[in-house]
């Protein structure tokens, strides 16, 4: 069964939600049957990369308050990211745009490499302080899932799987996301946000068990 999970390299509720989805499908007995798709959806696709601004600034323009108020914000959302085992670093995260790294991630599934590709993605983002719009940056992690050097320079500097980043977000719009991230099962039911663990366990059960029934016995 496949689960498509709409997501964006730089929303921090992604990389959470990320988690808790592993984690229900984790104590779930058919998580092998589960297939897991993710797809392209961009917070900001006109977003000018900017190593010089701080995550705190941009954040203030972008939503109309304080650098004093983004930070109180981006703490709530460490602390989150905490209670699933993740060390966000907003204090060096690099404001970038995203659409190289979602063109590196459709290059990965052809690969068989997008779930690793996408987990590193996040981790370089909100861990490290990588610049995800640097394609020295997005080949090393391109090598670190085992994916070809030469062939990763090839796709960002061509601008490969452009196509494949618009068609998602053509997707996007004609299921209905409006924020991400959104998880699709079975393009039956969706879940929007990071959902508590127990969301996610439902969903996935109550899916799984209406495409079991559906499947051919042998």
């Amino acid at each position: 069964m496949i689960v498509e999970i709409w997501s964006d390299v730089m929303c921090p509720f992604c990389y959470i939600g990320k988690r808790r989805f592993e984690k229900a499908l984790a104590g779930l007995s058919f998580g092998k049957d589960i297939q897991v798709e993710w797809k392209s959806y961009l917070l900001d696709k006109h977003l000018r990369t900017d190593p010089d601004v701080s995550y705190f600034e941009h954040l203030a323009n972008s939503k109309g308050m304080s650098v004093e108020q983004a930070r109180d914000m981006c703490q709530q959302v460490t602390d989150m990211a905490k209670e699933e085992g993740l060390n966000y670093d907003f204090d060096n995260a690099v404001v970038a745009n995203s659409v190289s790294a979602h063109r590196l991630s459709h290059f990965a599934k052809k690969q068989g490499k997008q779930n690793d590709i996408e987990e590193l993605l996040f981790e370089a983002y909100f861990c490290h302080g990588k610049n995800i719009d640097d394609y020295s940056e997005l080949i090393t992690i391109a090598e670190e899932v085992g994916l070809d050097k030469d062939n990763s320079n090839d796709v960002l500097v061509s601008g490969q799987f452009d196509e494949d980043v618009n068609k998602d977000l053509y997707e996007a719009q004609q299921v209905g996301v409006r924020g991400v991230p959104f998880f699709v099962f079975d393009r039956k039911y969706a879940i929007s946000g990071a959902q508590p663990i127990e969301s996610f366990d439902q969903a996935l059960s109550k899916s799984y068990g209406e495409w079991k029934k559906e499947q051919p016995k042998l």
